[in-house]
This record gives C-alpha cells, structure tokens and sequence, in this order.
C-alpha cells in the first residue's frame, strides 16, 4: 500500500512539488531526478579527480576490519574513471539514529544495484558519509523504543559532556563510563526474544566507553550493511581536510559573491515556497579546543561567532595549510565538499535535503562541480500482524493515524457503543440552545431583565452539560479500556508522539522482535522507485 504525500503530515510544498510537479522546482534544481533519458548526458560530465587517494584512504579507514569482498571491490573501483558514486549521508544517531536513515542507505544500494543492470558502461557504488562533523549533541543523543506495555519510552545519553555549551563535532566525542546506565537502561526495557542476546551481544560492542560517536556508528552501519558493499565514509579524517583545502580557501576568497547567489535563491522560495536553511554569510566552521565555531566576516578579517578575537585573512589561510582538520563545511556547502571528492552522480535526500538543495545547487557552478541528481529516500511505516490485526478489528487504515487521535479514539468508540456520546449530548446542548433561545425571545417582549436572566440560566445550563459529558465519555473510555488500549498500541507504532513512525523510531525493536534476518526482509520490501510514503506489513 503507498500514500502520497500530499496525504502524509509534515511534507513541505516545494518537497511535494519535486516529487509530483517536477516543471514547478525545476528553476532551482535543473535537472529531474525521474529523467532516465538525461541520466548519461549528466554521467558524462562527472569526473573523478580524487578516486585514487580516496580509495587509499578508505582501506586505512577500515583498517580494523575485514571488509566483504563486494566493499573491497567497490573500494578499488574509485579508481576507475567510469565509476558513479551513489551517495547518503546522515547525522550518526546512537544504535543507528531514526528509521529513515536505514531507508537513506537502502535506497543507495537499491538504486546502485539498478543503475548498474540499466547502464552496464559505468560502475555504481553506493557510499555513506558519516556526517560527524556536526555539534547537536542533544539532537543525537537520545532513543525511542516501544517498551514492554507498548508505551514510547526515550532514552538519554545523559554524560558530564553536556555541561559543556559548545561540545565540538559530535563525530569526536567519546562515550566515559556512563554509557553502562544507558545500555542497562535499554537493555531492562527489551522483551526478551531468542534474538535478545544476540542484541544486547550488538549493543554491547557498539556502545562502550572510549569510542567516538563515530567509531560507534561505523561498527552499527558496518554490522549491517558491509555484504551488500556499501562504502562507509568517515570525512572527519585529517587526509580528507587535506584534499578538501581547495574548496575551504574558495569559500574564504570568494564568500560575498556566494552568499549572493545564495541569498537570491532563498528570496525566491520563500516568495514561493520557504527557505529550509538560515544563510550565513560564510558556510564554514573551525573547530578548536573551546568547540566548533561558525567563521563570520568582521570588516576586512574574520571572527569566530561567539569570540571577539579577530582573526586576520592571512591568519585564517596559513591555518587552513597548516590545519585544515580544523574546518568543517556547514549544510550548504557540504554537498560541494562530497562532490569535489566523489564523482557523485546521485544523493539520497530526505525531504527536508531536498528542500535545503534547492538553496545549495547555486554554489556548483562556482566550484566547477556537476551537481547530482536529487534522489528521494525511500519513506516508509512498518505494521506488524500485530498492529494489523487491530486495524482490521475495527476496520481502519494506518492514514487514520496521521491525524487528531482524540477524534479518532472518539469515532471508534462511537461506532462500537449502542450509543454515540458525542453525537447525543452535542444534539441535545444544540436543541436546548434553540429553545432557551426561543425563550429568551418570548421573554424579552415581556422585559429586557428576563432575557438577561435566561441568557445567565442558558450558559449554566449548556456548563453543566458539558461537565456530564466529559464525565460521560471518561466513563466510555471505562467500559471499552480494552478498545483504548489496543488503538494505542496501534498509534504508538504507526505514528508515535505525533509524527512519521522513521522519524522517532530506531531498528532496534524490530531487530530484537526478529533478528538480524529483519534487514533482508526490509531490503525486498523497499521500492526505491515509489516516490510515496509506503505501508510495509510484517
């Protein structure tokens, strides 16, 4: 079963638009991402500058492992000329981050492994950018889970490094000794399965102190992805800032026509549509020992945004030769940094990507680059039989969860009661009202006071009523608590805490319900080519 979006809550216009009214966006992305047609045309203008120091670097990368054969080959196939990079990335959230990353790196295998039946003359790989860079630790640093009475339980990294303001990149921070609670926490919460120990076994080996967030994700992505030969990439890696020094000085040198341009676009969508991304007047970080710190022009130098000490133009370039580990590229000019590296010919975008492309595609012409096509990630809900029968029980559809559930919860109490509540008591508060109404006429011919004292007598009538009717549908909800309490498990499953099952939810329900084997279910189940939100039965 597929949704489109137009149905599904929280999609913008302009995403809405990319996927069903390409000619609508196509000003601010050139190129549609459903033209197969153009697909070589825009190959042919991708060149692969780095694959050879690139694929050196991933093999150290790797170096505490033992790759599958199918990575191996992908690694040495950033050799070739004719090799396309399908390319994702995403924040590296705790056991894997939300659903949807999952959906991110699938999507980039899926379309790798059609491209390369379709246009037997290149070589497709998909690859991961690890986005450790980032500094929203707290964004990071929690988990949902459904937990034994099917409620939504969050669980926090809590660490002494959140009393730090500025933490630095999240890719670089380390877990200390509280990790344990945190596991223990997750680890008191699973339902014991025949796969919990082969879990918590998983668990244990992703999460524990003196790794980085990084290394902890790399471990999680590398578990289950590595036999389809995914390419996981770390760019926080010092060799990596080397080779991207040439894009980091021409931001420096050249930020005021950037933002320009930039600024010109985002006018547009918010004329049209609206800007996903706050411009700022230069789309680079430094990172120091006091954390990571957008740069801001400060009249003819530069300063650190939070810090009064101005840093001079000679100062920030010999820094950027001498450390260029210490730069960071922001979410605009991040697409330039993947693409000067890789001969990308397509991003795995979420909704809220695709949005913030729209304002990054400016850029590519001043770095020389061939933007790629904007792929959508595959979105997705999973309904186990559990749920579905449910919906079945008392003949709903997932959709119906995507709106008020007080409205909902009220509709099927309703239909299942020999009585509607709330249909009774809003025909009787209207009838009275009709009638005090009536009166209130009759006596204001007779005096002015009465219809004053019946308009006072009318409003504590229609109170008390509503005070029996709130009584009256607590006491329903009573009777039928087996009812309530199976639609939220349905709710708390299909759209948990107001919002996209992808969006709140990790794996490791589903994992720990039915093992490993899960990911090769989800991977035949997913259609990359179904640009609507689609229904997955278990």
């Amino acid at each position: 079963m597929q949704i489109d979006f137009n149905q599904v809550p929280g999609m913008s216009e302009l995403f809405k638009d990319y996927i069903n009214n390409f000619e609508k966006v196509r000003n601010y992305y050139n190129i549609n991402f459903k033209d197969e047609n153009s697909y070589e045309n825009i190959f042919s203008k991708i060149t692969n500058k780095n694959g050879n120091e690139l694929s050196e670097i991933i093999k150290k990368q790797y170096g505490f492992s033992t790759p599958s054969e199918k990575t191996k080959s992908n690694i040495e196939l950033l050799k070739k000329e004719n090799t396309i990079a399908v390319f994702t990335g995403q924040q590296l959230g705790l056991v894997g981050g939300p659903l949807y990353t999952i959906y991110k790196i699938f999507t980039a295998i899926k379309l790798s492994e059609y491209l390369n039946e379709k246009f037997t003359s290149y070589n497709f790989i998909p690859i991961f950018w690890m986005a450790g860079d980032d500094h929203d630790f707290e964004e990071i640093s929690n988990l949902n889970l459904l937990n034994s009475e099917n409620e939504i339980e969050t669980f926090f990294y809590n660490d002494e490094i959140l009393n730090v303001e500025n933490k630095g990149s999240v890719g670089s921070l380390k877990f200390t000794n509280s990790i344990k609670d945190f596991k223990n926490k997750i680890f008191a919460s699973l339902r014991e399965t025949e796969f919990t120990n082969e879990v918590k076994d998983f668990i244990n080996e992703i999460l524990k102190s003196d790794i980085t967030i990084a290394e902890s994700f790399f471990k999680f992505t590398y578990k289950i992805f590595d036999e389809t030969g995914l390419i996981i990439f770390n760019p926080q890696d010092n060799s990596v800032k080397k080779l991207l020094v040439p894009i980091f000085k021409k931001e420096l040198l050249n930020f005021k026509t950037h933002t320009k341009d930039i600024l010109l676009t985002s006018v547009d969508l918010d004329e049209n549509y609206h800007s996903q991304v706050k411009v700022k007047p230069i789309n680079l970080f430094i990172s120091d020992e006091t954390g990571r710190h957008l740069i801001e022009p400060a009249d003819e130098d530069f300063r650190l945004k939070g810090k009064r000490k101005k840093i001079t133009f000679d100062e920030i370039l010999n820094l950027l030769d001498e450390k260029p580990e210490c730069f960071s590229p922001n979410v605009l000019l991040r697409p330039i940094c993947e693409d000067f590296l890789f001969p990308t010919g397509f991003y795995i975008a979420g909704p809220a990507e695709i949005n913030y492309y729209a304002q990054a595609i400016p850029l590519y012409k001043y770095f020389d680059i061939q933007h790629p096509f904007i792929f959508p990630r595959t979105s997705a809900t999973i309904i186990e039989s559990t749920i579905a029968k449910i919906l079945i029980k008392y003949n709903l559809s997932s959709q119906q969860f995507f709106g008020d559930f007080q409205i909902l919860k009220d509709e099927i109490l309703n239909n299942i009661s020999d009585n509607s509540v709330e249909q009774i008591f809003n025909t009787t508060s209207k009838n009275i009202e009709n009638e005090l109404m009536q009166l209130s006429n009759v006596l204001e011919s007779i005096d002015k006071t009465l219809a004053d004292s019946t308009k006072n007598s009318s409003e504590k009538i229609l109170h008390q009523l509503e005070i029996l009717k709130s009584k009256s549908l607590k006491l329903q909800e009573t009777k039928f608590d087996s009812t309530i309490r199976q639609i939220k498990k349905a709710k708390n499953n299909i759209f948990p805490n107001d919002n996209l099952q992808e969006r709140e939810l990790g794996i490791l329900n589903f994992i720990n319900k039915y093992g490993f084997d899960f990911f090769d279910w989800l991977y035949n189940e997913l259609d990359i080519h179904e640009f609507k939100h689609q229904i997955l039965e278990l």
